[in-house]
């Protein structure tokens, strides 16, 4: 039987890596797409043992890739659920790179993905809800709300906007773009 409400805690996960060459780009540095697929694997991992449930993958909300990754370095992610909705889950990821020789340990990347879980039919299923007890927590969660605000907003603000209007061929006229409706 699963709980009404979880502690953030209890759905932590991290994982480590070391970073090999055949995760490499042709510019000798770990290819972005390599450190996508560990950032939904771990979302995957956090989001099911919070919801107790199978989840999929709804939106990568966020990738800031803050500083290159070398070959050699030991990556770790820690994931933790910042918000829940009904049968949605923001997780919140943090890329760490340690240089295994130095000792020296550099943020890589912040990462927020969405995730929903779902039944064996593919319909959304409820998720427990969260006990906030420390301020981060709190924190996370209200920017994850407003993240999730905001997302909406963008979705619906121009949802019925006649692009033709002068008012926006003005607002572009600063940019290099041509605008032929």
């Amino acid at each position: 039987m699963s709980k009404e409400f979880k502690h953030v805690s209890e759905s932590e996960v991290t994982i480590s890596e070391l970073m090999l060459p055949s995760h490499s780009n042709f510019n000798g540095k770990i290819h972005g797409g390599y450190i996508l697929s560990l950032l939904d694997q771990i979302a995957f991992a956090c989001a099911s043992k919070h919801s107790g449930q199978y989840c999929v993958t709804a939106s990568v909300d966020t990738v800031d890739f803050l500083r290159p990754i070398e070959i050699g370095e030991l990556v770790t992610m820690k994931a933790s659920v910042n918000y829940v909705g009904n049968s949605s889950m923001v997780i919140g990821i943090r890329v760490e790179a340690e240089n295994i020789q130095t000792g020296d340990v550099k943020h890589c990347n912040s990462s927020y993905i969405t995730m929903v879980a779902k039944d064996k039919d593919g319909n959304s299923l409820k998720v427990p809800g969260l006990i906030l007890s420390r301020r981060k927590s709190v924190l996370r969660f209200l920017k994850s709300m407003k993240r999730t605000q905001l997302k909406r907003k963008r979705d619906e603000e121009f949802h019925h906007i006649d692009f033709s209007s002068p008012d926006f061929q003005n607002d572009l006229k600063q940019y290099r773009v041509k605008v032929e409706l």
